[in-house]
């Protein structure tokens, strides 16, 4: 059996979603009837039920954007800092393994080759380099407060899309903004996230960071263009002049931009679609909102 945690957000839907195709049994850990927030309530469950895997796929996003993270400092240092340690304290003390959904938000750019980071590669988009979104710093911290913790995974999303509409789908997202910013990124195709995550439980990979990201990077116009040639979108895109303009007129923190590289999940089995070709499967299975 599975715990999941955050099982009623749009992360931990992909999980949900995945678990009943695959006709497996779980239980969504909610707050209001355990709170998983206290470690000695979460510890008491886990050794009542026994699960062999607990997911946490809770988190705090901020909504519409990064920039609602600012507004709501506590909650998103709480949820992306404190929360992965008390779950840690809980799973060890009742001998569970688990994972955590973490973000590949905590890099900007790429490395000095050209290549994108790899799980070895020292954040650079954190509190500690100074440069972050507050979102950035808190994903960050959780990390830190993970490293060298035992039988714990952390998944590294990045972008999330799929073939649903909806607000939280960097695809409807593109479609909805009245003007894009020409950026390059690597993107993570929400079922793929889900299904390649959780085969790390399933094949006993060893634990420890990966990156979870569709093979390859995209900028901006490709995905755009992209978007146009499907035929599900029929506005014309405009696009600001320079980052600076963007963070001038669109946005109140920082972003990041970055490049990663998904090889480690390659080298032990499990396998992404091309970024671009993953976008274009999902365009033609579009499924509009109701």
């Amino acid at each position: 059996m599975i715990y999941l945690i955050g099982g009623s957000g749009y992360i931990g839907d992909a999980y949900r979603l995945l678990l009943n195709r695959w006709g497996l049994d779980y239980k969504i850990i909610r707050r209001p009837e355990l709170d998983y927030t206290e470690p000695a309530v979460l510890l008491k469950a886990l050794q009542a039920d026994r699960p062999n895997f607990l997911i946490n796929a809770a988190g705090y996003t901020g909504k519409p954007t990064v920039d609602d993270c600012d507004l709501h400092k506590t909650e998103c240092l709480f949820a992306n800092a404190v929360l992965p340690g008390r779950i840690a304290e809980a799973c060890e003390a009742a001998g569970v393994p688990w994972g955590h959904v973490s973000s590949g938000c905590i890099y900007s750019g790429m490395r000095a080759d050209g290549r994108g980071f790899t799980e070895h590669d020292e954040p650079n988009f954190t509190f500690r380099a100074k440069n972050s979104s507050f979102y950035s710093g808190t994903k960050a911290l959780g990390e830190e407060v993970l490293a060298g913790r035992p039988n714990v995974y952390i998944w590294r999303l990045r972008i999330p899309f799929d073939h649903f509409d909806s607000p939280r789908n960097y695809l409807s997202k593109l479609m909805r903004y009245q003007k894009l910013l020409n950026a390059t990124n690597s993107l993570s195709e929400l079922q793929e996230f889900a299904a390649a995550s959780f085969a790390c439980w399933e094949k006993r990979v060893p634990f420890g960071t990966y990156n979870v990201t569709n093979p390859g990077h995209v900028t901006t116009r490709e995905v755009v263009e992209l978007i146009k040639q499907s035929g599900i979108c029929k506005k014309e895109f405009d696009f600001f002049e320079s980052e600076e303009e963007f963070m001038r007129v669109a946005a109140k923190t920082p972003r990041s931009n970055c490049m990663l590289n998904s090889s480690k999940l390659n080298h032990v089995g499990i396998y992404l679609t091309e970024v671009h070709e993953a976008i274009e499967r999902d365009l033609r299975q579009w499924q509009k909102s109701a």
